[in-house]
């Protein structure tokens, strides 16, 4: 049996009536930039969330990046970010001119820790910035009470964590403003790079949609110092085709994750995810930790099953960011995550059988001796 890591194969297929739809209506419509479809899913979208606004730009990294923007968050300011997670969060901080401030993850969840955040506040932080890292949201109402606190901005990274729930809220309000991506792999997927933001911010969705645009709404008045970032009608259409299915697909992926945890749970020293109380995960991605890990993964490809590692080098050990001045060590819990962390097959379109095969795999990988 081969499973593997990520098929987009599959949803493409049971949709390929309506995606072809979909894309026929835009090619008819002569219209491929800021129309009707656009617009359409811009409500539609913030209407599945419970918010006010949405509005759709080119990826999840210039979605954070336009936030920043519109809150005049730049040179000299400092912006609270998780040391775990994928380096576009931080990027986003960067672009800006603004400084990344790491903070350490929850030992539990991996989330930004907000029992660390007041230790970094200081007279120059102006935003927090958590992810819903793998699809479980961050505790956003114990950030937002220390956000309140101190008068700073919470801005949401939602790539991960389409269709999510903490404290009964969607994923994508928690904060004043979210980041959304839609990239392929993510559980409300384009079929190319999108994004959009979201918010109950009527001044800042209305600055975002100039920024989007070269800073304009009217050709050839540039209000602003803006960006061409801008969410195409062809990956609107496709993206209102796939926003009905979303829940389903959300279901599968729980089903599967709580058939992991019931197969799983107390094999060797493998670390299974928690969940909080308050939290409703999407699984984005199944994580699971093991000191092996490596060899572990080794084991899995031996038996035809993908793995990947979410994510392998913490952004402060990074190359892009060699002269912020951290060192092996500054944030050890993040250096052992990416040292132990490894993503199992999980998605809509894998089966229980497959999950079987990978979880009888794992179990023989614990059962052999270790060398």
């Amino acid at each position: 049996m081969k499973v593997p890591i990520l098929d987009l194969a599959p949803a493409i297929a049971e949709l390929r009536p309506q995606l072809d739809a979909a894309y026929a209506r835009v090619m008819d419509s002569g219209w491929v930039l800021l129309g009707r479809e656009l617009e359409t899913f811009e409500s539609e979208y913030a209407a599945s969330l419970g918010v006010a606004h949405c509005v759709g730009v080119a990826n999840g990294l210039e979605a954070m990046q336009l936030i920043l923007m519109a809150q005049g968050i730049g040179a000299g300011d400092e912006v609270i970010v998780p040391a775990n997670g994928y380096i576009a969060t931080w990027l986003a901080v960067t672009h800006v001119g603004a400084t990344p401030v790491p903070c350490e993850p929850d030992p539990h969840t991996y989330n930004l820790d907000p029992a660390r955040l007041a230790g970094l506040i200081t007279a120059r932080t102006r935003a927090i910035l958590p992810i819903n890292l793998y699809g479980q949201p961050a505790d956003f109402d114990a950030i937002n009470a220390i956000a309140a606190q101190h008068e700073l901005f919470v801005l949401e990274d939602a790539a991960q964590s389409h269709g999510a729930r903490c404290h009964g809220r969607a994923a994508g309000s928690l904060g004043h403003a979210a980041g959304v991506s839609f990239y392929p792999s993510k559980n409300l997927g384009a079929l190319a790079d999108a994004g959009a933001v979201t918010t109950d911010d009527a001044a800042l969705a209305e600055k975002i949609r100039y920024l989007r645009n070269y800073g304009s709404k009217v050709r050839y008045q540039n209000e602003y110092p803006g960006l061409n970032s801008r969410l195409s009608e062809l990956q609107a259409a496709f993206l209102r085709v796939k926003l009905p299915h979303l829940a389903a697909w959300n279901a599968r992926r729980a089903a599967l994750a709580a058939l992991y945890r019931d197969q799983l749970t107390g094999i060797g020293d493998l670390v299974l995810p928690v969940v909080p109380a308050w939290a409703d995960p999407v699984w984005h991605l199944f994580v699971v930790r093991a000191a092996r890990r490596d060899a572990l993964a080794a084991h899995l490809a031996a038996h035809g099953i993908g793995t990947q590692i979410h994510y392998p080098t913490p952004p402060h050990r990074s190359p892009a960011y060699r002269d912020g001045g951290w060192k092996r060590g500054n944030f050890p819990l993040a250096e052992k995550l990416a040292e132990e962390v490894l993503s199992l097959p999980i998605g809509p379109h894998h089966t229980a059988g497959q999950i079987e095969f990978v979880c009888a795999a794992i179990r023989e990988f614990f059962a052999q001796p270790q060398r």
